[in-house]
């Protein structure tokens, strides 16, 4: 798959965001045998401190090292109106220090440690992470309950703050017009939902951000019972328990804020969106409001459907040879459509989710007939169905993919985390795994004809500047 879109994450420092699933997934296959005798590292275990803290560990002994998560269910989707990309800024305040801890002082103990650390805010979540030697870790810890619990900075630390995220927001959005244009195409697809903000904050709102903002974002939702510490690598799944009760149970307890109902109103027909950039070419992007998958054990009608979706995705855009590329990209139908196309649907998310189908079209073609014959794969899809090859292809795409994320220490804790924040167990991927198995293609052919009316569909389409 070829990214056309900008991901809808944004990392501290510029670190790349990825799905490790759905890059293997959408990746070419690759021999799973070949895998067979790395060893698997141990289950997770999961614990819940006394003040309401989640704590997830994973002891994975191939390498003396160890890389801690720290997350809260708190990413833009909690914002306000007015209030757009507080949840970033404050995930940069983090980084300002303690009482007993300067600003800069935490990144620059972890280096001295031998580690790394990082963070990130996505629509859905914040998280921290370091990854350390694994006699470490207790220092780490100590660090990270410190600033989860006594983050404290000026008033002009923030404004300087503020200083490098508007210019972040001009480098990353604002001079691309990609990510213009898919900026507004999330804003015209989501119209009640909070996931119509953009996660880096709308240049108005961020310059009428206070320090008081940042703050009371903070304090409502940086909470123990909103908050999972992911620990995997080397280390004695008891002893590190002993560890977060040192340093995190005494985090005093409070009432995560109640999270009110903003549900998306029935979309009745299609919306259209035309942004003007500079671009050499034109992007087509396509969203059709899907069906979501709220718990991996679920067997209601939506939940099924989503799963078969996912096997949707993989069939058109999973591989070199997958629908999309070899009908539109390489012409098989002896056309080519376009330069390049890719389709894809999140199942992670704790909002509301699009199956989106992007492309570029090819010298000659307009973007009106690269639409069209997306929209024809789809419909050739509901007409004549899928192959059960190609349906084991996918899965086998996905225990691949499992396989190498054991690889990473980082991987395993990002979606043991990712599965925290929805709530589901730290075995879900197997449980997916087992869904997955299960599905017919009859079952894919029918959410391909089920789920892509026009009257759910948000196109957005980027056209290159006219010369004066």
């Amino acid at each position: 798959m070829k990214p056309a879109l900008p991901p809808p994450i944004l990392l501290r420092w510029r670190l790349r965001s990825w799905l490790l699933l759905w890059a293997a997934l959408l990746g070419l296959l690759l021999p799973v045998h070949a895998y067979a005798q790395t060893p698997a590292p141990a289950t997770a275990q999961q614990f819940t401190l006394a003040n309401g803290l989640t704590l997830i560990i994973k002891p994975d002994r191939r390498a003396p090292t160890a890389l801690q998560m720290l997350w809260l269910r708190a990413g833009s989707m909690d914002e306000v109106d007015g209030q757009s990309g507080v949840a970033h800024v404050v995930e940069h305040m983090l980084f300002k220090g303690t009482p007993t801890v300067p600003e800069g002082e935490i990144s620059r103990l972890v280096a001295a440690m031998g580690g790394r650390d990082n963070a990130f805010v996505s629509r859905d979540v914040t998280s921290f992470h370091q990854q350390i030697p694994s006699a470490r870790l207790p220092d780490v810890m100590r660090l990270e309950a410190d600033r989860f619990a006594h983050n404290a900075w000026p008033d002009e630390a923030f404004w300087r703050e503020m200083s490098v995220i508007k210019e972040e927001r001009r480098q990353m959005v604002e001079e691309s017009a990609q990510a213009r244009m898919f900026e507004i195409f999330t804003a015209s697809a989501w119209l009640a939902h909070p996931y119509r903000r953009p996660i880096i904050g709308w240049m108005s709102d961020l310059n009428s951000l206070q320090p008081d903002d940042a703050r009371a974002f903070y304090r409502r939702w940086y909470v123990p019972g909103n908050a999972a510490l992911v620990v995997v690598g080397d280390v004695d799944a008891a002893q590190v328990r002993a560890w977060a009760e040192r340093y995190f149970a005494a985090i005093p307890a409070r009432a995560v804020p109640e999270r009110k109902p903003q549900t998306e109103p029935e979309q009745r027909g299609t919306r259209r969106i035309e942004y003007v950039g500079r671009t050499d070419r034109p992007l087509l992007v396509m969203g059709y409001k899907v069906p979501q998958l709220v718990h991996p054990d679920a067997t209601d009608a939506a939940s099924t459907d989503a799963l078969a979706l996912l096997l949707l995705a993989g069939v058109l855009d999973g591989h070199s040879a997958a629908r999309l590329e070899r009908q539109l990209v390489q012409g098989a139908a002896g056309h080519r459509v376009a330069l390049e196309v890719s389709a894809s649907f999140g199942y992670l998310g704790r909002g509301p989710q699009l199956f989106l189908l992007s492309g570029t079209p090819a010298q000659g073609v307009s973007p009106v007939e690269l639409e069209a014959a997306l929209v024809a794969e789809i419909g050739r899809v509901a007409r004549e169905g899928v192959s059960e090859a190609e349906l084991r292809r996918v899965r086998n795409q996905w225990l691949a993919a499992e396989v190498f994320q054991r690889d990473s220490m980082f991987a395993q804790a990002r979606l043991l985390g990712s599965y925290w924040a929805q709530g589901w167990p730290v075995d879900s991927s197997e449980r997916i795994m087992r869904r997955l198995n299960a599905l017919t293609p009859q079952q894919v052919q029918a959410v391909a004809a089920r789920h892509f009316s026009a009257q759910r569909l948000t196109v957005g389409l980027l056209l290159p500047e006219q010369a004066p």
